[in-house]
């Protein structure tokens, strides 16, 4: 006498946490049906269900992916040092997290035709008050220093991501805060 075992119920969370768990590990190109339905241990059928899109899907792992980098950042957030401790946990992130930062950098982002777009829609609006409090200079000023920073962050963060064997975290945040006392050093005599 055998037991029915009840079937178990798929959804969409499941699919969202399996695809995304995938991209993880091995980067967007794994997010696909079939290994979607390994990694949850059911057939290919209740994932098709909710993959009649795979560019929806694979906007649900971007979003996820966004919440993980957020959380990210605000647990290697310092209060004493808020702004050279956001740039140095990108470069962590890069190198603990390489999959998710290239999904995170590279994710497709609507409604932005400037850098100013772009700073509003990713950047933490808190910083350049800070910044300004903290260098005695404009919001405007402190506003331009953390986008210029974003964007060399950006940009080595992406050089660090895609080499082999790969330059030490060590170089690169040295480099890192040389561009950043170079353009702080920018601002102070813009200032005075």
């Amino acid at each position: 006498m055998g037991l029915n075992m009840p079937k178990q119920r798929i959804t969409k969370e499941m699919v969202v946490d399996a695809a995304f768990e995938l991209a993880r590990s091995g980067g967007m190109e794994q997010v696909v049906v079939k290994a979607i339905a390994g990694k949850i241990g059911c057939s290919v059928q209740p994932i098709y269900s909710y993959c009649k899109n795979m560019d929806g899907l694979r906007r649900d792992v971007e979003e996820r992916t966004k919440c993980f980098v957020k959380a990210y950042i605000a647990s290697h957030f310092d209060k004493n040092d808020p702004f050279r401790s956001t740039g140095q946990a990108y470069i962590r992130l890069t190198e603990e997290e390489p999959n998710l930062f290239k999904i995170f950098i590279l994710h497709r982002r609507q409604g932005v035709s400037s850098l100013d777009d772009l700073y509003r829609a990713e950047a933490d609006g808190q910083i350049p008050v800070f910044l300004a409090e903290n260098l005695n200079i404009s919001t405007d000023r402190a506003r331009q220093l953390h986008l210029d920073m974003l964007i060399y962050t950006i940009g080595i963060g992406t050089i660090f991501s895609m080499t082999t064997p790969g330059i030490s975290s060590d170089e690169i945040y040295s480099q890192q805060e040389r561009i950043y006392q170079i353009l702080l050093k920018h601002i102070l005599e813009d200032n005075a």
